[in-house]
């Protein structure tokens, strides 16, 4: 679609015709060249040598020539502007962690599927959040691995098919097999620090308690919430266990307390993808959405025709001098002369 951006100036189109038709022209007076034979060559042509006034007239192409170039000119400054398809470009208003325990113990398999059958804690947590990832159309996702340390897997991006392939090759025990839950933390407060957007999400999943970390779980939590970072909590395992494959629900809860989070248990694959989607829930998502047209400007058309037309102009005006010329008008005998001589009188030309 055409769009003007001035449409308005093309009141200015009338403008040459009234010029031509209520100012004046512009008057010239030009001296002559008396000869002593004059009277005779005069009476010889027959034409009778007077005072007077000669009006230039343009050629009738001439004036179409302008007349184009005019519309050209008014039709450029009107910015003409070629005006795409609505384009909508949505960006993400929130960002989400996850923070993924891959110690030792996610490898038992005591965490019944969907089915009922028995699968390992990480198989059943892999599936949920595969589907978690694929569903973050509006959002900005990044993974942390942890275990004996914490690893940034993938930062914030947007590309859900890679964030859904790093999934697929997380293995237990590749980050070490004990439980850095609050270096984990700590990871994802740093990785923060580049975020712009008002949401910030923390979803820790784990299934032992933290034997590995620098910082306790509930310090890391006081600053992730300075940081404005909210981190919800899931808990999977067993709480009356000892060691590395004891999960302490009180500190996943006083963790989630302090940032303004939520602690949620899974006991089986069904559970914990409808924990996901409760997180979604409790904190959705705001989409920021911009849309524009794209366009593009049409002024070199118009003005390309006016050049073309002002070239003609231009070599009309070439050939009609050469037509003019001395050599060109000797051709015509002693009229041809008699035309020239006929000016020896004072004349006032009007142009």
């Amino acid at each position: 679609m055409i769009e003007l951006a001035h449409p308005w100036l093309f009141l200015l189109l009338p403008i040459p015709y009234l010029i031509w038709q209520f100012v004046p022209p512009l008057r010239v007076v030009s001296r002559a060249i008396r000869a002593p034979f004059f009277r005779e060559m005069v009476e010889i042509s027959g034409i009778e040598a007077r005072d007077g006034a000669i009006v230039l007239k343009p050629a009738r192409m001439q004036v179409l020539c302008l007349i184009v170039v005019w519309i050209c000119l008014l039709a450029a400054i009107v910015k003409p502007q070629w005006v795409g398809e609505p384009v909508v470009k949505t960006e993400a208003s929130r960002d989400i962690m996850l923070a993924i325990d891959l110690s030792g113990s996610m490898d038992y398999v005591d965490f019944p599927d969907d089915q009922g059958n028995m699968v390992s804690r990480f198989d059943a947590v892999q599936r949920v959040v595969d589907q978690f990832v694929a569903q973050r159309e509006s959002d900005r996702i990044g993974l942390i691995v942890f275990g004996t340390r914490a690893f940034l897997q993938l930062p914030f991006t947007r590309d859900l098919a890679t964030a859904s392939k790093l999934v697929e090759l997380m293995n237990v025990g590749m980050a070490g097999p004990q439980t850095a839950l609050g270096d984990a933390i700590g990871l994802s407060i740093k990785s923060f620090e580049s975020s712009e957007v008002d949401q910030k999400l923390l979803v820790l999943l784990t299934d032992g308690t933290d034997t590995a970390s620098k910082m306790t779980p509930v310090n890391a939590a006081e600053i992730a919430k300075l940081n404005g970072v909210e981190i919800f909590t899931i808990g999977v395992g067993d709480p009356e266990a000892s060691g590395e494959d004891r999960v302490d629900f009180a500190v996943l809860q006083t963790v989630a307390d302090r940032t303004n989070g939520q602690f949620f248990t899974a006991e089986d694959e069904s559970g914990l993808g409808q924990v996901y989607a409760r997180i979604d829930e409790i904190a959705p998502g705001e989409t920021r959405t911009q849309s524009w047209r794209p366009r593009e400007s049409l002024v070199h058309w118009p003005l390309g025709l006016a050049m073309g037309f002002v070239l003609t102009l231009f070599l009309g005006q070439v050939i009609r001098l050469i037509k003019r010329s001395p050599t060109t008008r000797s051709k015509g005998g002693l009229h041809g002369n008699a035309d020239r001589i006929s000016g020896a009188v004072p004349r006032e030309s009007v142009q």
